[in-house]
């Protein structure tokens, strides 16, 4: 039996070592896949020891303050690049494929200018914006909304570098600093405050965000900068701004409304309910979210695959490695719903006793969550096929679906009503790719597809 077992593991073995050491373009997409989805996971693990250490020290009401505040950094960061971060995961490819090199670097500095200068405007906008209505705000949220918008240009930054990282397969160049270290930063320089007797208020946690995303956005901007140098040869650079934005802005509509799906629950929540209201839905959801980390891990390996295989004419090839990254995308999040789901009281009740409350939106959610994950990196493969306005117009509608729902749902039912709106229009987002897809590109992206019985 022993030898059976032993027989068996072998070529799990031999397959494991091969994504290590192999360099096939398959080999090397796995290797980004599985570098991608470790990063995540361990940002997901301090994230979330941050998360449950700001929830017990600071208590429902000045967490839920904050989560409201950094909702909002995300979404002005996530809008100040213009998309260029996309823009460049498409881009860089297609230069490299076709030797232009002059413009590769200039899209590596133009892209990364642009967006430090979109983010100190947005920031600058908001600091002014916020000047002007304070009267009209609340005295808990005023120093916590100040300090979130100085995070906006370094957050701005580093989601550009993200995409340049994930051009160039430099996983952990573009994923590290952001997603792991910012996080290390912020729980470290809460434990700081705490142990020198600082007062545990959204302010101060908002002040740990603003150094933990300035160091770690320079240490990235290191980071990139040596990698650009060592692999990229030295030459002149050339800038084509004109084409980058045309590229790019239908990516920052597909960024918006993909940021609307991911928040609106918790805007319209902090609109009708109470701070400790966002703070328990915020733990709930996005302890279901976790699983979501796959999705994105696996698009981020295979986006410049698709931008690759596209510019050769390889129409096979892309075929066949869009079906890989549904399974990679959907069996590994099948698995991790069903261990959260079964410790979902367990985990809830470390953010604190009145945290499990949110148990019922774990189960709603899971349901858009699995059927967004049934259909692969979608909204990638459409991106870097030259798809991206139809990318747009479908996350458009879903946005505004969302909007709409949460609005008629949350004043009526509450959480619950929050988590039916954001899972009704994740099914919505998926269906709809699911058709675009097949019509336009021939591809039948659904996890069924993939089964044997589909197959047979």
């Amino acid at each position: 039996m022993a030898a059976e077992r032993a027989n068996n593991a072998h070529p799990l073995i031999l397959r494991t070592l091969n994504i290590i050491s192999g360099q096939t373009e398959r080999d090397r997409a796995q290797r980004n896949a599985m570098v991608a989805f470790s990063v995540r996971c361990t940002s997901a693990l301090i994230l979330y020891a941050t998360q449950i250490i700001l929830a017990r020290w600071m208590g429902g009401y000045e967490y839920g303050i904050y989560v409201f505040v950094w909702t909002w950094v995300i979404i002005l960061g996530g809008i100040s690049h213009l998309g260029l971060g996309l823009a460049a995961i498409r881009l860089a490819p297609m230069y490299r494929e076709i030797g232009d090199f002059n413009h590769l670097r200039g899209l590596m500095r133009g892209v990364r200018l642009m967006a430090v200068a979109g983010g100190t405007i947005t920031m600058m906008i908001g600091l002014v914006a916020t000047w002007l209505i304070q009267d009209r705000l609340e005295d808990h949220y005023i120093l916590p909304i100040y300090l979130g918008l100085l995070c906006i240009p370094l957050f701005t930054l580093a989601e550009v570098q993200d995409g340049i990282g994930r051009s160039q397969g430099w996983m952990s160049v573009g994923l590290i600093p952001p997603y792991v270290l910012r996080p290390f930063l912020l729980l470290a320089s809460m434990i700081a405050a705490h142990e020198y007797g600082m007062d545990m208020l959204a302010a101060t946690a908002a002040g740990a965000a603003v150094l933990a995303t300035w160091c770690a956005g320079f240490v990235q901007t290191y980071l990139v900068n040596a990698n650009l140098r060592s692999e990229i040869p030295a030459g002149p650079r050339a800038y084509d701004f004109t084409a980058w934005l045309k590229t790019s802005l239908p990516f920052l509509l597909i960024i918006a409304c993909e940021l609307l799906l991911q928040n609106t629950d918790i805007l319209v929540i902090s609109r009708f309910l109470t701070p400790t209201d966002v703070g328990i839905y915020f733990a709930a959801a996005k302890t279901m979210a976790l699983i979501m980390f796959v999705h994105y891990a696996v698009g981020s390996a295979v986006a410049h695959r698709f931008s690759a295989l596209h510019a050769r004419g390889d129409h096979e090839g892309l075929r066949n490695v869009f079906k890989d990254a549904v399974n990679w995308t959907f069996w590994p999040s099948l698995a991790g719903a069903i261990v959260i789901l079964s410790f979902s009281k367990p985990i809830l009740s470390l953010f604190g006793p009145q945290f499990t409350s949110g148990y019922p939106v774990m189960w709603i959610l899971i349901v858009g969550f699995l059927f967004r994950s049934a259909m692969g990196p979608a909204e990638h493969l459409l991106n870097m096929l030259g798809q991206q306005v139809l990318c747009a117009k479908v996350l458009s509608a879903a946005a505004v679906l969302n909007l709409a729902l949460n609005f008629a749902l949350v004043p009526k039912w509450g959480l619950v009503g929050a988590a039916c709106a954001t899972s009704l229009s994740l099914i919505a987002v998926a269906l709809l790719n699911y058709i675009v897809v097949w019509q336009r590109l021939g591809i039948r992206i659904a996890i069924w597809h993939n089964l044997p019985i589909a197959r047979g």
